[in-house]
């Protein structure tokens, strides 16, 4: 019968009944038991309960039920770490069994049981059977020695495992080397910067002696760890890839893979004049073409290895193109792998046979194959430029056929096409043409769009087919659009006379109408290219293109060497270093080839460069510990050029405004324009060309985004309420300091920050020889003079104190940012406390921003650094929160009213030369304000809010 009755439950089947059976004299009957307990935890059940009855069943010679009883074990140790201690001195016994078999068992169980009070138990077994007769106990062993190094690192540097691990590698039986490696090889990953692996030429040898002897999964661990040594030099180099050569024969794929690794790596110290190097090449073409034959999985990860491989040395496959031709019944994923192999091996020699075979793809059914085999005809035409002719009329025979998707893709590599080889095809736009209408995927009509505004004077009715276009414009993808835009700008460049109203409908579609901000940046740079300088725009607009390169594709040079050292592995299927998936603790070495590491750059220290510089560079006066210093102390303010601006350059088209309104019309004429006329000449009644009646006035930037018309300041800001100060806090009780109370606030009078204390004695005697001194806090505040107490404090008596401050004291950040902390001395102590400033008493008073640097600055600021705040149940309308936010030097820009809500810009400096920008929303009747906040340092943004706060609702 077979053991599947364990799992059928009985009407019993109670706990109480398995712990009988568990103890019942029967051996035979134990087994059972037990195998039932197994079973039920293999379907999930809990059987922890029956822990000491299953732990007793490890006195037996039984292996059988002995590997059952370690099962289980294995599986609740963890759960029930005191009870598992009652096994110890079975395994302790059982370390010392005759049996070999029982002596392996029993430490490889105790490796997987991660219970750390066992851990120190097994130390002294396991450095028995580390030294063991027999190779079995050895080699299982080495591997409990990386199982508990993971559990506990520092116990088993203290136990010396590692040496004896080390010693092992010279032992006589190769599957013990090769746990050993094994071992070694996953302590080292843990900690990248040990030189476990001692790798020297003594170790080589018998790493590679043990190579031939051992099992295939032992193969792989000792190749992998070859890959890790770096040859002294090329006689070396040579030795090794001729001892490990034999191995590409192997019929594990995973061995000739890693033999492949070893030997790519090795490969790049040879000299490639020397007769070994073209062998070594030609034997590792077959056994990459016998991986070709395994089942579709083995296949994929053999096809995304070889592409690795193909595009470090193209001469190992340059003559097996045939083999990767695709197969009928290939699954999709080996077909697409196969069809980026074949492009990258092609050549002059066989691009016959590549476009036969891709001509015929391209009527497969598979649609996504299609489309790869489609362009994968334009790559070749622009790899191999002999071919380009023949693949241009493969292309043009398969846009005849007029199925959709194989129009769509044959214009956009017909485009690269173009792009490559400039005034050869482009006769064959016509024909691009007449498909026009069946395009509906973005990178189809992007590319039409592309060839229609490149060659627009070409194509006689350019206008009209961009036209029909643009009526879709906002349902149109942002790459559409983009491309869109730049065609129509070309085709004004040409034909300026019959396409003046298409370029401003676009224009005014790209800036106006859209949200996208990549969009309406290039719709502004045009249009202020056109306005101010015709020609500069021609120059830019219709620059000469650069031909594009062969292999657009192909992976960059220092990630393909770390991914040729990582063949064999996830790394190599992925294209990806194993930094960017494998995640947690463990260091990551990146691995290179070691051709590439005397390159000019110096490997072993990255930071030399960076040290040189920095030695040039002053110290930075801002303490160390200070985390906001550098944000504190920077100057944000936009750098802005006085003087003048440029005056345009002469036009050679028409000497005027060629968009007519200039950026006035792009701003609605019920705003006006900012920093006076942008550009803009009167609209244009004579036809074009006719002389100018004035030159265009001097263009200054132009505004973009939902603020360009923010700055109709139509409405009046009112004239400012007065400075907002704090009433007086207590700072001091009097029962903490002796008697002394001081109470205060803090004020900005005349540019200048200033303490003002209100000082009570309530003490029984005299007070006097007053003093303060601040600890170091976020902006640097600091008396800028003595505390003027000029005359003793008598008992129940009280006496005003005001206290200048500066800016110029030490800094380093505090929390909250505004708190400071402050020593007051007189004649009886020294007394502490700390109290908090309104940060709006550090606004300065030149903090008004320019209309345009507002903007550019609101601009250049990362969105992320933006705050929202609500402000709620604040009774002011628009213009009196205006007013008495400019007392508190929180400066009004700009106002604006949309749809009833009035919006305020505005800007404030503090004095360490941080910007603030804010906008603050309104509107009528409701009392709760919006408030958004923008600053480099957004630390401050939350005392800038309180300082809102404080001064409207006071």
């Amino acid at each position: 019968m077979t053991d599947s009755k364990y799992f059928t439950t009985t009407k019993k089947g109670e706990i109480f009944e398995l712990k009988a059976e568990l103890n019942s004299d029967k051996k035979e009957k134990k087994k059972e038991a037990v195998k039932k307990v197994i079973a039920s935890m293999t379907v999930g059940k809990d059987v922890s309960a029956l822990f000491p009855d299953v732990v007793n069943c490890m006195q037996t010679d039984n292996l059988e039920l002995k590997k059952l009883v370690y099962l289980y074990l294995m599986n609740y140790a963890k759960s029930q770490p005191d009870m598992a201690i009652m096994a110890v001195n079975t395994f302790v016994k059982d370390c010392e069994d005759p049996n070999p078999l029982i002596r392996a068992l029993a430490v490889r169980t105790m490796g997987c049981i991660r219970v750390d009070k066992i851990t120190e138990y097994l130390c002294e077994p396991l450095r028995k059977c580390l030294k063991d007769e027999d190779p079995y106990v050895r080699k299982t062993a080495a591997v409990c020695v990386a199982k508990l190094h993971d559990i506990n690192a520092q116990l088993v540097e203290d136990q010396g495992f590692l040496d004896t691990l080390k010693d092992l590698i010279s032992d006589s039986n190769p599957m013990v080397v090769a746990n050993a490696v094994a071992a070694l090889s996953e302590i080292a990953e843990s900690h990248p910067n040990s030189n476990l692996l001692d790798l020297n030429p003594q170790t080589i040898n018998k790493l590679l002696t043990a190579l031939n002897e051992c099992t295939e999964w032992g193969q792989i661990f000792i190749l992998d760890c070859l890959a890790n040594y770096t040859p002294r030099d090329d006689r070396e180099s040579q030795s090794i890839c001729e001892r490990v050569t034999p191995r590409l024969s192997h019929a594990n794929s995973a061995v000739v893979l890693s033999a492949v690794k070893v030997l790519m790596k090795f490969m790049e110290m040879l000299p490639k004049d020397l007769d070994y190097y073209g062998t070594l090449l030609k034997k590792l073409a077959p056994p990459l073409v016998t991986l070709l034959s395994a089942e579709p999985e083995l296949q994929y990860v053999a096809l995304r290895n070889i592409n690795l491989i193909v595009q470090r040395r193209p001469e190992i496959l340059k003559h097996e193109m045939k083999v990767f031709f695709v197969k009928y019944n290939d699954p999709i994923y080996v077909k697409l792998e196969k069809l980026d192999i074949m492009i990258r091996l092609a050549s002059q020699a066989n691009i016959a046979q590549v476009l036969a075979e891709l001509k015929e793809y391209a009527t497969e059914v598979d649609v996504d194959f299609v489309r790869k085999a489609v362009r994968a005809i334009g790559r070749c035409a622009i790899k191999v430029e002999q071919s380009a002719e023949r693949c241009v009329s493969t292309l043009l025979d398969l846009i005849q056929t007029k199925v959709n998707y194989v129009v769509q893709e044959a214009i956009v590599v017909i485009k690269d096409i173009f792009r490559k080889y400039p005034n050869k095809y482009e006769s064959v736009i016509a024909t691009l043409c007449e498909n026009l209408d069946s395009l509906d995927e973005p990178e189809a009509r992007a590319a039409m769009i592309w060839i229609v505004g490149e060659y627009a004077e070409r194509i006689d009715n350019a206008d009209e087919l961009l036209e029909s276009f643009l009526e879709g414009f906002h349902d149109e993808s942002t790459q559409v659009q983009l491309q869109l835009l730049t065609a129509i700008v070309k085709l004004f460049l040409k034909k300026p006379t019959e396409t003046q109203e298409l370029v401003q409908q676009v224009l005014s579609l790209a800036t106006q109408d859209s949200d996208n901000p990549d969009l309406r940046d290039r719709g502004y740079i045009y249009w202020r290219l056109l306005s101010t300088d015709p020609a500069a725009a021609k120059e830019v607009v219709l620059a000469e293109k650069p031909l594009i390169s062969e292999e657009t594709d192909l992976i960059e040079p220092t990630l393909l060497e770390e991914l040729i050292c990582h063949i064999g592995t996830l790394a190599s299927v992925y294209h990806k270093p194993p930094s960017a998936f494998v995640e947690g603790s463990r260091g990551v070495q990146h691995k290179r080839l070691p051709g590439s590491a005397g390159s000019g750059e110096n490997v072993e220290s990255p930071d030399t460069g960076s040290a040189a510089v920095a030695s040039e560079a002053p110290p930075a006066v801002i303490p160390s510990q200070d985390l906001l210093g550098d944000l504190l102390n920077l100057d944000l303010t936009p750098t802005t050029t006085t003087g003048p601006p440029p005056p345009s350059s002469g036009m050679q088209m028409g000497a005027m405004d060629l968009l007519g309104g200039g950026l006035d019309s792009l701003m609605g004429d019920e705003s006006e324009p900012l920093g006076g006329d942008l550009g803009g000449s009167p609209a244009i009644t004579a036809g074009f060309g006719a002389p100018p009646t004035a030159g265009p006035p001097s263009f200054t930037a132009p505004v973009s985004g939902g603020l360009d018309d923010l700055f109709d300041l139509g409405g009046g800001v009112g004239m400012p309420m007065g400075v907002y100060v704090p009433p007086k806090t207590l700072w001091l009780p009097a029962m903490k300091a002796k008697g002394l109370e001081i109470s205060g606030t803090f004020g900005r009078r005349a540019g200048v920050v200033q303490m003002e204390m209100t000082l009570t004695n309530k003490a029984m005697s005299v007070m006097t020889d007053f003093a303060i001194q601040f600890n170091r806090n976020s902006f640097g505040l600091a008396p800028a003079g003595p505390l003027q107490v000029l005359t003793p404090v008598s008992p129940n008596q009280s006496i005003e104190a005001v206290l200048p401050l500066n800016t110029v004291g030490p800094v380093m950040k505090m929390e909250p940012l505004n708190n400071l902390q402050v020593a007051v001395k007189n004649n009886i102590d020294v007394f502490y406390f700390s109290c908090q400033y309104p940060i709006s008493m550090l606004f300065v008073e030149d903090g008004k921003m320019e209309r345009q640097v507002f903007l550019a600055t609101w601009k250049d600021i990362p969105n992320e650094n933006e705050s929202k705040f609500q402000l709620n149940d604040c009774h002011l309308n628009a213009d009196a929160a205006s007013s008495k936010l400019q007392g508190s030097n929180i400066f009004t820009i700009a106002k604006r009213t949309v749809e009833g809500q009035d919006m305020l810009y505005q800007s404030m400096k503090l004095t360490n030369g941080i910007w603030v920008l804010a906008e603050l929303r309104a509107q009528a009747g409701n009392p709760n304000y919006t408030v958004s906040l923008r600053c480099r340092a957004p630390e401050v943004s939350q005392c800038v809010f309180q300082s809102y706060e404080a001064v409207l609702k006071n």
